[in-house]
């Protein structure tokens, strides 16, 4: 079929639809890893599928935002192109260890913002494994829907991600903040206070893309990973496998006491967990207030060691930082994602919005000038997890 008969079939009652959101993670970056606590909001722009189901086992997707099409069958093997059609066919192999998938589906999928920071790939997964649930009668639940989808992310696409992203896409709730303790999956939905004022989100697009599979993202991992089991050696703590090794082991007391022994890279990527577990508890603490003012500021806290102590951030989001710090109306800001090009994110006072998006545009393309066909500002609000 081509693209114009997918979107005739589409048109019909039997048509399927479904929405994931991107997320933003205000506090708690680079820690989900390492079964830390994070938080984060879902929002109200994300990844939009339309589809019906095949009986037949075949599937033929068309994207909105990428050119071709992802064409094959649930009963043929398929070969990884390194295309985004991987992430249904991944999708589907993840799903297909546990359960017989009979029916694929046709459709046409759009993202409503640019990649970058927002866990787009994670949201693109859970859209496809929801898609593939629906129409073979299986159902997940949230637990195990996100550990699908960390499942494919780091066996299929090969990214050793946390349970950040995905977290935020199924459980977080409009108008709250989801406060997730990654190691025992406690998950808390923190309301608004009734004294807090009114926010929005800002998502400020650096103009270049971010890629995690092949950037240093699995090796920031595996430095946290060679901290905490060198930590477990000198504190003579029982060990076992190094991939099965995390900083959530080593109480913070121990840290201290052996932290000067660690190697410079090691020790830094610590003192960001570290430092980001107190800031996520203060976090929490001044929303459960009503303080934005103070959530904000601790949000350019732990944008700063991001960027000094776990050492991303390129050229671009390093610049909207500074940036938005000096720019009237930005309650909070940090980048978002592992930092490698991509959005930084913000919260706002939305009665401030344009002077927000012009001073900040401005201030940025005097740096940048050569992104000015590709640098963006969106405002965004909270919303709920993944839904049909």
């Amino acid at each position: 079929m081509s693209l114009k008969e997918v979107e005739e079939l589409l048109s019909g009652n039997d048509a399927i639809s479904s929405f994931c959101p991107y997320r933003v993670c205000p506090l708690g970056a680079h820690v989900d890893h390492q079964h830390g606590l994070v938080t984060g909001f879902a929002i109200d722009k994300g990844v939009y599928f339309s589809f019906v189901p095949t009986d037949d086992g075949s599937i033929e997707v068309y994207s909105k935002n990428y050119p071709g099409a992802a064409e094959g069958n649930l009963f043929e093997e398929h070969e990884r192109d390194f295309t985004w059609g991987d992430f249904i066919f991944g999708a589907a192999k993840t799903l297909s260890k546990t359960y017989q998938l009979k029916k694929g589906f046709k459709g046409i999928i759009e993202g409503t913002l640019p990649v970058g920071g927002l866990s787009s790939s994670a949201s693109v997964i859970l859209t496809y494994l929801t898609a593939f649930t629906k129409v073979n009668g299986i159902h997940l639940t949230a637990p195990d829907l996100i550990q699908n989808a960390i499942d494919e992310e780091r066996n299929y696409i090969g990214v050793n991600v946390g349970k950040l992203d995905q977290s935020c896409e199924v459980y977080c709730k409009k108008d709250s903040l989801l406060y997730l303790d990654t190691l025992t999956d406690k998950a808390q939905i923190l309301p608004l206070n009734p004294d807090m004022p009114d926010f929005e989100i800002a998502v400020f697009f650096s103009g270049q893309e971010r890629k995690l599979a092949g950037s240093a993202y699995n090796m920031r991992v595996d430095e946290c990973k060679a901290a905490a089991y060198a930590l477990k050696d000198f504190a003579r703590l029982e060990y076992g496998k190094f991939n099965d090794t995390y900083l959530r082991d080593i109480p913070s007391g121990i840290f201290r006491q052996y932290r000067d022994k660690l190697p410079p890279n090691w020790k830094k990527r610590a003192d960001h967990y570290y430092g980001e577990t107190d800031r996520v508890k203060r976090g929490v603490s001044a929303w459960k207030k009503g303080d934005l003012e103070e959530f904000g500021r601790i949000m350019f806290e732990s944008g700063e060691s991001s960027i000094n102590l776990y050492e991303t951030g390129s050229a671009e989001l390093k610049a909207l930082h500074e940036i938005m710090r000096k720019t009237p109306g930005i309650y909070g800001g940090r980048f978002s994602g592992a930092g490698f090009n991509g959005s930084a994110i913000a919260l706002v006072d939305p009665a401030k919005k344009e002077e927000i998006k012009d001073f900040v545009t401005k201030e940025y393309l005097k740096i940048f000038p050569e992104l000015k066909g590709t640098f963006a500002v969106h405002f965004c609000k909270t919303a709920d997890g993944v839904k049909f």
